[in-house]
């Protein structure tokens, strides 16, 4: 697998990934296609604090993360958030979000923490995560949202 960074031709497959990801019973929250298109318009600028990522498998687009950047005070320092994992359906299983996993531990070696969400129900996900050195957190995760999911 080939793991690159998001470049401006790629925003077609990866809204496409996006859409059938964000429909998916992967998440809770079903997001806009403006939310969506925004999120890839972030990934594409310049903003330090988000990046997009596309794998690819003999030249064909096979899936797309997206990671934000924060800081951690528990553990001080540089934390990763992977908003997005997703393969399409046929690459799924083959040990790719491993590699990814790998390449952004290589990447972000000053990081102190990597983290995710995931649906306790898709059991695939979390065999994968825990394979890969994830652990269930014990915190109670709690968010306000902002009503900026309208279409643009």
């Amino acid at each position: 697998m080939n793991i690159r960074t998001m470049r401006r031709e790629d925003e077609t497959a990866v809204f496409e990934m996006m859409r059938a990801f964000y429909d998916s019973p992967a998440l809770i929250h079903k997001s806009s296609d403006a939310v969506l298109r925004r999120d890839i318009a972030d990934c594409l600028s310049d903003l330090p604090f988000v990046e997009g990522y596309i794998f690819e498998e003999e030249g064909e687009v096979i899936g797309y993360s997206m990671i934000a950047k924060s800081y951690t005070t528990e553990y001080g320092g540089l934390c990763i958030w992977i908003e997005d994992l997703y393969f399409k359906e046929g690459s799924r299983g083959k040990g790719y979000a491993g590699e990814y996993f790998a390449f952004l531990e290589q990447k972000y070696k000053d990081a102190v923490r990597f983290k995710l969400e995931v649906e306790k129900e898709n059991e695939a996900a979390v065999a994968s995560y825990k394979k890969n050195g994830y652990e269930v957190s014990e915190y109670f995760l709690m968010t306000k949202e902002m009503d900026k999911d309208e279409e643009a």
